[in-house]
């Protein structure tokens, strides 16, 4: 929730439009409808709406922070708005009214002299303590003191990190252009821990994990155990337009936001082998060149009496309302543990802009080089895991 700021029609605070205008920003560049953005911070359409618009500046910048972590914005984005909140927060509060003079007293008889009171001992004022969200700079310290006192003492050593990194401008070079950039008139679904075929997948862990799970519960799997796709990520996007006018796709990007070393993990594979009749076709992406790319690939169908090719995707096509259409990726890399998005470019009705996307939680997807790395599959019978060898994988 928030505080209304001012009546329509009226001029608002340059420091409230300042803060609307990041918040806007950051809604163009992840470009999930305002539905979709407010289901995962937990406030209505409307709600979000009008901290975009200005008419609201949020109580609370846990809200605000939220969003920018959504969005994947940076530390020095995320100290940017907390600065802009807090101006706005102070801009939109009216100012605290002057007390009334008190009226003169009418003269009356002069008071006895009463004894004087033996003098009470100079009270020693105690330290205050000033909690560290107040020593941001920039940053009213009472307000803060009002909202975090009570935090001094047992946030103190929890908040240095967490809550003072937050920057200075939220988005600079090409990032500002997107902030024009109009909603999207496209949805989007993503599904990110596929396995080849419905059986085949190969994860880099740690530890040794849980025996390997159903294909449906290989999201849940791979959180509880910290693991981290080996070699190849397949991604599906379902792409779908919001109504009856085509939204054309132009193009599909690949963007490495991390790159490191491939992780020194063992691998450990869901199956021992499997095939499958269908080949889909697919968009192919090697992460380990220096500027990644989607390479269309056409795709085969042997379950008929006669296999035939199934054509790669190619751009520029229209999808709308009741022509979706599902866009397969498949990532692999061998010389890096690699974080990154893909970008849909996307036209309609004389508009053009881009829409990021991660995985299922907004964020990136992980690939790591599994080459070299001890291999082990699943036992059933003796129920453990065991090396490549054994098992008859081979490395």
């Amino acid at each position: 929730m928030g505080r209304r700021v001012e009546g329509d029609g009226m001029p608002k605070d340059a420091a409230v439009e300042e803060f609307a205008r990041l918040v806007r920003a950051l809604k163009a560049r992840d470009g999930r409808s305002y539905e979709a953005l407010g289901r995962r911070l937990s406030v209505s359409a409307s709600t979000l709406h009008r901290y975009c618009s200005g008419a609201t500046v949020p109580e609370e910048f846990a809200v605000v922070d939220r969003l920018a972590l959504l969005c994947g914005a940076d530390e020095e984005e995320r100290r940017a708005l907390e600065v802009a909140w807090s101006r706005a927060d102070g801009a939109r509060r009216p100012p605290a009214p002057e007390p009334a003079a008190e009226p003169a007293a009418e003269p009356g008889p002069e008071p006895k002299p009463a004894a004087e009171p033996a003098p009470a001992p100079e009270a020693v004022p105690e330290p205050e303590l000033e909690p560290v969200h107040a020593r941001v700079p920039g940053l009213p310290s009472e307000r803060r003191r009002l909202r975090w006192g009570w935090m001094g003492v047992v946030g103190g050593a929890l908040a240095v990190v967490g809550t003072v990194t937050l920057g200075a401008v939220l988005l600079p070079g090409k990032a500002r252009e997107r902030a024009a950039e109009p909603p999207a008139p496209l949805t989007w679904t993503v599904a990110s821990d596929l396995w080849k075929n419905g059986c085949g997948h190969t994860y880099l862990v740690e530890r040794t994990p849980a025996p390997p799970p159903e294909a449906a519960d290989a999201r849940s799997w791979a959180a509880a155990q910290g693991a981290v796709d080996g070699g190849e990520t397949l991604v599906r996007v379902s792409v779908q337009g919001k109504g009856a006018a085509a939204v054309v796709l132009q193009a599909l990007h690949v963007r490495v936001v991390e790159r490191g070393a491939p992780l020194p993990w063992a691998a450990y594979r869901m199956d021992d082998g499997c095939g499958g009749a269908v080949t889909p076709r697919r968009f192919e992406v090697d992460l380990d060149r220096p500027r990644p790319v989607a390479r269309a690939l056409n795709g085969y169908d042997a379950s008929g009496e006669e296999g035939r090719t199934l054509p790669a995707v190619s751009f520029p096509y229209a999808v709308s309302d009741a022509e979706p259409e599902e866009l397969l990726v498949s990532a692999g890399a061998a010389g890096c543990d690699c974080r990154w998005y893909l970008e849909l470019e996307w036209s309609s009705e004389g508009r053009r802009g881009r829409v990021r996307i991660g995985d299922e939680d907004g964020a990136p997807f992980r690939t790591s080089g599994a080459k070299g790395r001890p291999v082990y599959g699943y036992d059933s019978v003796g129920r453990a895991w065991i090396t490549g060898e054994e098992s008859g994988q081979g490395g």
